[in-house]
């Protein structure tokens, strides 16, 4: 038998939270500049991904009394996580959407390793790499960088190193492992110490302190919150999800919107989340009251590698979206006065320890506890930084991207910031029978940058 490793408790937790309507996938699309050399891709995947992570070629087998071990897939077989789609005819960015929506409704194939990318072909413009991956493999931040080592960008020269690279003979020989080690290197270092824009936000690095008094005092205010308001965007959930994205925004006009108004690219980003939300809920004839949102925030340093072993160490905040206020300017004001509290708050170490404390539960207990969290919430908002200059994966320019995490504890709603490349695009996960439309949000959030730029009073 193959040799077994225990799951941690804080990994196991996602990997039992998984359900037909709320899948622990996170899901990336990434599209480039031509066509993907499929070949060259494959061994890229293999170098960089399979052969230096183990999580890549290990499967999910149950345990002593049922919990989830990781075991060695005996010999992996690269073309069941590798394939070709097509999109649908006309291939406009609707078809494209619908592809990735009915992939991003789709469960992984349990038996096996727990990731599968998809070359997209037919698509405008050029090919496009959708990869989903579970969960309990890591948290959406470690995933995000993992994925873009696969990449290689124009510097290479800092001092980011990769992981070490584990000593096992692979069928490509010991040439091989080395070559794909030292591009491992190389390729982490260039996308990674370009300096990501987001990356400087305390809320998203993880630069958060546990003070006792103010520990005890945040863990009993996340008790206390009360459930979000009953919109639209609450209620029961179906098995079909939708995907959307933006048209890319410049991130310099993002940046002078916060330098004229006074707020940071995270604040502006934010604020225009939350006047989109409240256009959208006022076109449905709903009342725009403030909005929880739960946001992940990475507890890893971003210039530390990730682990070989993966995992999730991430903790989530509350933030209040201020819906209710009825200029972009007040919005702003208010919602950066709010981050600038979250900032100096314990609350996403707490809510790790707590995650971690949960996988040591019954199933039904972590279920409970995730979903009581859920209802006080209304979406999830992630902020992924991304590299400031191009990159390329297998040769091809990578012209974009979006990603999303799971919407955990029943939420209907993901919106996704990625910063690539000087813009950043943003993304949409919605279940299909709550967000009917959801590039009424996006339109929205367009709209709302239009505002704060040009008359946010």
């Amino acid at each position: 038998m193959a040799a077994q490793e225990r799951m941690s408790s804080v990994d196991a937790l996602w990997f039992h939270m998984e359900e037909p309507a709320n899948l622990m996938m996170i899901t990336a699309v990434l599209w480039f500049e031509g066509r993907l050399d499929f070949e060259r891709l494959k061994t890229v995947v293999r170098e960089r991904l399979v052969e230096r992570y183990p999580r890549f070629r290990q499967r999910v087998v149950p345990g002593l009394l049922g919990l989830p071990q990781w075991e060695e897939v005996p010999a992996l077989d690269l073309d069941a996580h590798l394939s070709w789609l097509e999109v649908p005819p006309p291939g406009d960015r609707a078809a494209l959407e619908a592809l990735v929506g009915q992939w991003m409704s789709t469960p992984l194939e349990r038996s096996r390793p727990l990731w599968q990318f998809h070359v997209v072909t037919g698509a405008e413009g050029g090919d496009v790499l959708l990869a989903r991956l579970h969960h309990c493999l890591a948290d959406g931040m470690a995933l995000a960088r993992v994925l873009l080592t696969l990449t290689d960008g124009s510097e290479a020269s800092s001092d980011f190193d990769a992981p070490e690279p584990e000593p096992r003979p692979e069928r490509g020989g010991l040439e091989s492992w080395v070559r794909g080690a030292r591009a491992v290197v190389g390729t982490a270092r260039a996308v990674w110490r370009k300096g990501a824009e987001l990356a400087a936000e305390p809320i998203l690095a993880g630069d958060l302190l546990v003070q006792g008094a103010r520990g005890a005092a945040a863990m009993g205010k996340l008790l206390v919150i009360p459930p979000d308001p009953r919109t639209s965007l609450r209620g029961p959930l179906g098995t079909q999800k939708r995907a959307a994205w933006s048209d890319p925004v410049p991130l310099e006009r993002v940046k002078a919107v916060g330098r004229a108004l006074g707020g940071t690219v995270n604040d502006v980003l934010l604020t225009a989340v939350a006047g989109a939300l409240r256009r959208y809920l006022h076109a449905l004839g709903e009342p725009p009251a403030d909005l929880h949102a739960l946001v992940p925030v990475n507890l890893r340093p971003l210039d530390a590698p990730v682990p070989r072993e993966l995992g999730n160490h991430f903790g989530v905040v509350f933030l209040r979206l201020p819906v209710s206020l009825g200029t972009p300017l007040r919005r702003l004001q208010e919602l950066t006065r709010r981050m600038e509290k979250l900032k100096r708050s314990p609350e996403a170490v707490l809510t790790f320890g707590a995650l971690e404390l949960l996988g040591h539960t019954p199933a039904a207990m972590e279920r409970w506890v995730v979903d009581t969290f859920g209802s006080k919430a209304s979406l999830i908002a992630t902020n992924v930084p991304g590299p400031r200059e191009p990159v390329s994966l297998a040769g091809t320019r990578l012209e974009g991207l979006t990603f999303w995490v799971p919407q955990t504890g029943h939420l209907s709603l993901g919106i996704s910031l990625f910063s690539y490349a000087g813009q950043v695009t943003v993304g949409i996960a919605a279940d299909a029978g709550r967000v009917h439309d959801p590039h009424a949000l996006i339109q929205a959030f367009h709209e709302e940058l239009d505002a704060l730029a040009t008359d946010p009073d």
